[in-house]
């Protein structure tokens, strides 16, 4: 779904989500001035055209015991002869299988690759650089920056 087909009330609709993914249609529906079945109808287009990619319960770091968030800037090898595969395929399908990466970007300039990790401590963190970051074969160089206060943290997006 192309983003100059979604309607104001599309956009309604998303906000409302996007605050409380576990409201009801009629709840919806009252918020934005339409019945809840044209609610409905609507929601399943975005779903199903991708607009609305999941729904997902959002957890606490440190309630689980994970009080540690760390940004690491992550550079790779630009060549490797140790392995037929390019050193950005190789990196990337590794973290895939890292639990302690929440999220991965690309980047331009002079780093390859963002990643924020989240971990219960230093030794965590320390373990995870040691055995198992700086041990990859794509990896060249990574600079990290630890979370000191989270200002402003939030998933939904400016509609």
């Amino acid at each position: 779904m192309e983003t100059d087909t979604l309607d104001k009330l599309d956009r309604m609709i998303l906000q409302q989500l996007q605050k409380d993914g576990r409201t009801t249609y009629d709840q919806v529906a009252e918020q934005v001035g339409l019945s809840a079945s044209a609610v409905l109808r609507r929601v399943k287009r975005l779903e199903e055209s991708g607009v609305i990619d999941r729904y997902v319960a959002l957890v606490r770091p440190e309630a689980v015991g994970l009080g540690l968030t760390a940004y690491l800037n992550v550079r790779l090898e630009k060549h490797t002869e140790s392995h037929k595969r390019n050193p950005m395929d190789l990196f990337r399908a590794s973290v895939q299988t890292w639990p302690e990466v929440v999220e991965c970007m690309a980047l331009t300039g002079e780093m390859d690759y963002l990643l924020r990790v989240v971990i219960a401590d230093m030794a965590h963190y320390s373990r995870f650089i040691m055995d198992t970051l700086l041990k990859h074969p794509s990896v060249q160089d990574c600079k990290t920056s630890f979370v000191l206060d989270r200002v402003k943290a939030t998933t939904a997006l400016p509609l």
